[in-house]
């Protein structure tokens, strides 16, 4: 039997949930620092179908604030509908820049802010969005856990969390392939091996909407009420 238990970090640990190699903050920001660049014509390009369908579930949600955890390079913004509110935060000053351009670029005035910050520590006060959504995020920060208990501080009663991440088969050839790529996740900036549970606790598990996304349902979208 396999015994999974809670680290005092609320992090999933055991066999299939905790990643091999753990992401510090370092290791993030040296990768996104790379990334930024070619971030869009990289990445983005496999991850457009999910992000368009995730920020379509935002614009149908009812309320006007939205935050958007580890907006990234912005690949997201224009998608969002005129009478939503956008707040957007990253950890990574070089992926900031990129989207301050596109902010000013096509003029996105729905765009409210665009911050530096630590998505498992913000400094927003409790309840002060309608909806919190993280793309591609969930792998990344050092404490999925510490995530999710963030964007429930900040999203007020009633409000929505969306995630939309990788997630690890559970078998087959996909997961052999992941387990495989787990050692590079530094230079990844990502973990291939992240399970659902690392995230989500069991009485999360019991209430939260999966959905998989193209291609080939690598990613999944995550729609949780708070």
């Amino acid at each position: 039997m396999n015994h999974i238990l809670d680290d005092t970090h609320g992090r999933r640990t055991g066999p299939g949930v905790t990643p091999l190699a753990a992401l510090d903050t370092a290791s993030i920001l040296e990768a996104y620092r790379r990334w930024a660049g070619i971030y869009d014509s990289s990445f983005g390009s496999v991850s457009a179908v999910a992000r368009r369908r995730a920020v379509r579930a935002v614009n149908q949600l009812p309320g006007i604030d939205v935050l958007e955890v580890g907006v990234g390079t912005g690949l997201a913004l224009p998608s969002y509908d005129q009478d939503k509110r956008i707040t957007g935060i990253d950890l990574s000053v070089d992926m900031l820049q990129q989207a301050r351009r596109k902010v000013a670029e096509k003029g996105l005035h729905r765009v409210e802010a665009l911050l530096e910050m630590d998505a498992e520590a913000t400094d927003f006060p409790d309840n002060s969005f309608d909806t919190a959504v993280a793309m591609f995020v969930a792998s990344v920060v050092p404490h999925p856990r510490l995530l999710l208990a963030e964007m429930r501080r900040v999203v007020r009663p009633g409000g929505t969390i969306l995630f939309v991440n990788h997630f690890a088969a559970r078998r087959g050839p996909r997961w052999w392939v992941e387990r495989a790529m787990a050692p590079a996740s530094r230079a990844l900036g990502w973990h291939p091996d992240f399970a659902v549970e690392a995230l989500f606790a069991p009485e999360d598990l019991a209430s939260v909407t999966l959905t998989a996304m193209p291609p080939l349902g690598i990613f999944t979208l995550a729609h949780l009420a708070n």
